[in-house]
C-alpha cells in the first residue's frame, strides 16, 4: 500500500504495528476511537499531538485493508 506517509512501521514502537508518524499512536486505537462515536474533533481534543491528516489516513488505512478478498477455492488472499 502506497499513499500513507503518515502511516508509519518501527519494530522498537509498538511492536511494529501501523503508527501514526512514529509515534505510540496506533491506527487501530484512532479507528476503535471513531467506531465507538468519537468525531474527529474529540480526538483531537484528547490526543493533541494528532492532526486532522492523521486521522484521516488511519481510517483510509483501515478502509484499505478491509478490501482483502479471500477466494474460497483456493484460500488465499488476493
Amino acid at each position: 500500500m502506497t499513499g500513507y506517509d503518515r502511516i508509519t512501521f518501527d519494530p522498537q514502537i509498538l511492536g511494529g504495528r501501523a503508527c501514526i508518524r512514529g509515534m505510540r499512536m496506533s491506527v487501530s486505537l484512532i479507528v476503535n476511537l471513531v467506531a465507538n462515536g468519537m468525531s474527529a474533533g474529540q480526538i483531537q481534543a484528547e490526543y493533541p499531538a494528532l492532526e486532522p491528516e492523521d486521522i484521516r489516513q488511519a481510517l483510509q488505512y483501515a478502509a484499505a485493508l478491509t478490501n482483502e478478498e479471500i477466494h474460497p477455492l483456493t484460500g488465499h488472499p488476493s
